[in-house]
């Protein structure tokens, strides 16, 4: 199985036409774009970590019943510079790049400058996002780059600092049903104030002749400072209601310090991460309309969390489902040397995994000044959370655990911000690798899986049936790669109410493991 994680991919770049075995629904139209890493080394050198390796995009177009594959290496300049050199040449999450010892002192010496504010990899690995009407490859920096959906070409590199004052911004934004975007990010050193970003792109920015990026009619809805200057708190995603941005100020953290001087000190950027388990965790409600953040403090317990579920508003409360983890270890199991690992070592090392938790948090938004101290706020019917009115008047919440052990949650993206029942997700029990996908039933409390020995699929994507009002009405979508070598690479399609397997679509090619991407629907990529 680790051979599979681990090893390097390859391109095909021309659509190759998978074997269908069942009936690819007639009505499922569009291409899934997904990301993720596929190089994880160049020439003789080698990254140290998973979310290192350069990015590979992969496309799945379904037609008529029938599906094509292609893939494409990110033609990053982090990419170019690499491949160019024959090594590994620019600095990555977990593997830091030093200079060439031959080079000469003042090249040397320049080369130390540029390393006091880095200027981080434009390699985007993690997700495919969309502004306006263009796609780009994202991760967690300053740069993104936009790609052709359709023949997954790299046009070009973004840098969001020439639109608006970011450091970092999330490759996991929310959109909403006219086609706005929204995200979040991070101004860290260079913008005055240190503070927390939220944005928003129009539907319509993208200029009609590819010529603009879309990014030049981004609008900021409003900014939040730090709880502490040197230690921001990391997100790699945020929730949206109807009229909300959740924020959860986690006691995750990115030492400001440390990241200037990592360079120097030996330390790639992950190490300048640290969990703080005695701090708490701030939910920050902001209007997304106004700009305003509800002005009552609402905190928990010490939590990491990547990955929100959905949010939505419910009887005068925010409802907010997230996954979180009791430490930052997650991290630490993708360095290649851990992943490499036998699976019975792995399990042994790894057995103190603190497991994804699924968990509902009720935030009420009409307070009682005069309520007593000790009481929960939370009237909602179908949960345990609590938010807990402190004597300070602020407001400790408790969560209700939906389920334990999914990771990558995805819903039907109609039913966002919107209350709803069904979520689906990667299994993830003793392993980062997941070898199950899942559908859990918020009211039932209840979850079906789809497994298959020796094979690994990808986050689920709902794709929802044209018409359909049923939430659960469509299919869900899953790349899945296997350690068995007679099992080929394959496209799974399973009834999203079911279950059920209704296709599979073989790859007649190499197919890497991914983490994250988009369902672009054929009207939508054209």
């Amino acid at each position: 199985m680790q051979s599979i994680i681990s090893r390097n991919g390859c391109e095909t770049p021309e659509p190759v036409k998978a074997e269908v075995k069942g009936s690819v629904p007639s009505w499922l139209q569009g291409t899934l774009l997904r990301n993720g890493p596929g190089l994880f080394s160049v020439g003789n050198s080698e990254y140290n970590h998973w979310f290192d390796g350069l990015s590979l995009i992969h496309s799945f177009t379904f037609s008529n019943g029938e599906v094509t594959y292609r893939s494409k290496f990110l033609k990053s300049d982090t990419y170019k510079r690499n491949i160019k050199a024959d090594k590994i040449v620019v600095s990555e999450f977990g593997t830091m790049i030093y200079p060439d010892p031959c080079k000469n002192i003042f090249s040397r010496a320049f080369t130390h400058l540029q390393n006091v504010i880095p200027d981080f990899t434009d390699n985007n690995l993690i997700n495919i996002i969309r502004y306006g009407q263009d796609y780009y490859a994202s991760s967690e920096v300053n740069y993104i780059n936009q790609i052709d959906p359709n023949t997954l070409e790299t046009i070009g590199r973004i840098n969001y600092r020439n639109h608006i004052a970011l450091n970092l911004a999330t490759a996991h934004p929310h959109y909403d049903e006219e086609g706005n975007t929204y995200n979040m990010g991070t101004a860290i050193i260079g913008f005055g104030q240190p503070k927390y970003m939220i944005f928003k792109v129009p539907a319509d920015a993208s200029d009609k002749n590819h010529k603009k990026p879309a990014l030049r009619k981004v609008q900021q809805i409003c900014s939040i400072p730090f709880r502490s200057s040197l230690f921001p708190s990391y997100f790699h995603s945020f929730g949206m209601t109807e009229n909300y941005i959740v924020f959860v100020e986690q006691s995750f953290k990115l030492d400001i310090v440390k990241l200037a001087t990592a360079y120097f000190r030996g330390v790639n950027w992950g190490g300048c991460l640290k969990f703080d388990q005695d701090d708490i965790t701030y939910f920050h409600i902001i209007n997304r309309k106004t700009g305003k953040e509800i002005s009552t403090r609402f905190h928990a317990d010490a939590l990491v969390v990547f990955h929100h579920i959905n949010a939505y508003e419910d009887d005068g409360h925010v409802v907010f489902d997230l996954i979180s983890y009791k430490d930052s270890n997650l991290y630490n199991m993708f360095y290649l040397e851990n992943i490499k690992k036998e699976t019975s070592n792995f399990i042994q090392s790894h057995k103190s995994f603190s497991p994804p938790s699924c968990q509902r948090f009720v935030i009420p938004l009409n307070i009682n000044k005069e309520s007593p101290r000790g009481s929960n706020l939370v009237t909602l019917a179908g949960t345990t959370a609590q938010a807990i009115l402190q004597e300070d008047g602020s407001i400790y919440c408790q969560p209700d655990t939906l389920f334990i052990g999914l990771e990558l949650p995805g819903i039907n993206y109609k039913f966002n911000t919107k209350k709803y029942r069904y979520f689906y997700g990667s299994r993830l029990e003793w392993s980062p690798h997941p070898n199950k996908i899942a559908k859990f039933d918020i009211i039932e409390r209840k979850h079906v899986e789809w497994v298959q020995k020796n094979c690994y699929p990808s986050e689920p994507v709902f794709v929802a049936s044209p018409g359909a009002v049923e939430e659960d009405d469509g299919v869900i979508l899953s790349s899945v790669v296997s350690s068995d070598p007679s099992i080929s690479p394959f496209m799974l399609v399973l009834d999203a109410k079911t279950f059920e397997e209704i296709a599979r679509a073989s790859i007649p090619t190499t197919v890497h493991m991914d983490l994250h991407g988009l369902f672009i629907p054929a009207a939508d990529s054209s």
